[in-house]
């Protein structure tokens, strides 16, 4: 009996071992308790579950928005195992890209599924029925956190098309050194008779100007305007350039010029090599721009670190707007891609996640369109921003979110922004010519 009894121990012994080696060698390390799946159904003995990358061609014009799409796909990957995607991301000049992308939606081929437009290019591609894809299900549940004026740009017919890298929210930037030197304090700028009050001032006491002004360009005319709710094309479509507040306006800011208050910017642009060494070398105490301004400052006129400060515009009545959304590029996706219901989630994850909004700030330097971050710790972080300007970057933008209001952009837009840019800037500020007779001419040729 006790032979039996340990030649019995033994099988038993051999036949569990047995067992428990196949069940080892049948599973797959998991993570969160989940069942793992066996080899024959992986065919591998990888340690996560990854799908087959679904190839995205995406254009751009800008270098850096194709680092952070790919920064952001490899974010992606690593968090959507199940969804991977093998970005292609190329960037081609500014005219080429956009014209070879009309070509490619006009002809039915050749287009990529993900693609940056630039916003007063935008019209061109909403005319007859769009070959973008609709994003309302993916907006439309974050327009309580978003500023939803920056998606409206990019909509047609309650249709939206487009989803921004940030707000382009306008504001100013003081170079207090020179303040201090004149007496001014920027927050005792609140109109623009304030501003006037103090340039002044600042002539008086150091001999330069308070602001200058472009003279081939749009940013110096379409933010002051669209602060009181004016703007070049109305809601309809029709020119309304010469209307009563875009000249009253103009009238305004060439008084300054001609004060010397205001001057205008050496090679008549705001983003040109003249004006940023101009600056560079203290040469005038302010200038109202968007906010993505901000990378001039530091990439191009870096003498003024520790200098600047921000501030909102001034607003034109008590109670007035104190900023404008300018600029912008939507990014969309072509109905051409096969790819449509995964790219809506990436483009989700990208643009209109909290994380990836932060990522704008992070990487880009921009104003992310979601509010809400706006207030996160990490916008306050140390970053080349921050070191520049200082970390109450934020605090200026959260006082004015509310004061952003919607630019038109419509069919007859880039037509008006070159004619703007070309003569109405610079016959008024360079030429000093009668205002209201420039934006009449204007108004009269684009009709």
């Amino acid at each position: 009996m006790k032979k039996a009894s340990l030649f019995t121990m033994v099988i038993l012994l051999i036949v569990v071992m047995g067992l428990s080696g196949c069940g080892g060698g049948n599973k797959e390390k998991t993570s969160n308790n989940q069942p793992a799946k066996t080899n024959e159904s992986k065919g591998s003995t990888d340690t996560a579950t990854k799908s087959e990358p679904k190839k995205v061609i995406f254009w751009t014009f800008v270098d850096a928005h194709q680092k952070f799409y790919e920064s952001m796909a490899d974010s992606w990957n690593e968090s959507h195992p199940d969804e991977q995607i093998a970005l292609e991301a190329t960037t081609i000049p500014y005219d080429d890209m956009h014209t070879k992308l009309l070509l490619a939606l006009q002809s039915g081929v050749g287009a990529p599924d993900l693609v940056d437009i630039e916003q007063s290019k935008f019209p061109n591609f909403m005319k007859g029925k769009p070959q973008l894809v609709s994003l309302n299900d993916i907006l439309e549940p974050e327009l309580g956190n978003i500023v939803k004026s920056r998606v409206d740009i990019y909509s047609k017919d309650g249709t939206y098309y487009g989803i921004d890298y940030h707000v382009g929210a306008t504001v100013m930037y003081y170079n207090k050194e020179i303040l201090d030197q004149a007496g001014v304090n920027a927050d005792d700028i609140k109109l623009w008779s304030d501003m006037e009050t103090a340039g002044k001032q600042v002539l008086e006491k150091t001999g330069k100007p308070m602001i200058t002004f472009e003279g081939n360009g749009n940013w110096s005319w379409w933010p002051a305007i669209s602060q009181q709710s004016s703007d070049q094309v109305d809601a309809d479509g029709n020119v309304t350039v010469d209307n009563p507040i875009n000249v009253k306006t103009m009238e305004f800011f060439q008084k300054l010029v001609k004060e010397g208050v205001a001057a205008v910017a050496p090679g008549a642009g705001h983003d040109t090599e003249e004006y940023f060494g101009y600056m560079d070398s203290g040469s005038a105490a302010s200038v109202f721009m968007p906010f993505w301004f901000m990378n001039r400052f530091t990439d191009h006129i870096p003498d003024l670190k520790g200098k600047v400060i921000i501030r909102p515009m001034p607003a034109w009545e008590e109670g007035g707007n104190r900023s404008a959304g300018m600029g912008g590029t939507a990014t969309s996706i072509t109905n051409q891609t096969k790819e449509e219901a995964l790219l809506k989630k990436f483009l989700s994850y990208a643009k209109l996640s909290k994380e990836g909004n932060i990522q704008i700030w992070k990487q880009l330097g921009f104003d992310p369109i979601r509010t809400d971050v706006w207030t996160d710790p990490a916008m306050k972080e140390a970053n080349k921003f921050t070191d520049y300007f200082g970390n109450d970057i934020f605090d200026t933008l959260i006082s004015v979110k509310d004061e952003i209001a919607p630019v038109n952009i419509r069919e007859k837009s880039p037509e008006v922004f070159d004619a703007v840019r070309n003569k109405a800037m610079p016959e008024i500020f360079k030429d000093l010519k009668d205002p209201a007779q420039v934006l009449k001419d204007v108004q009269a040729s684009l009709k």
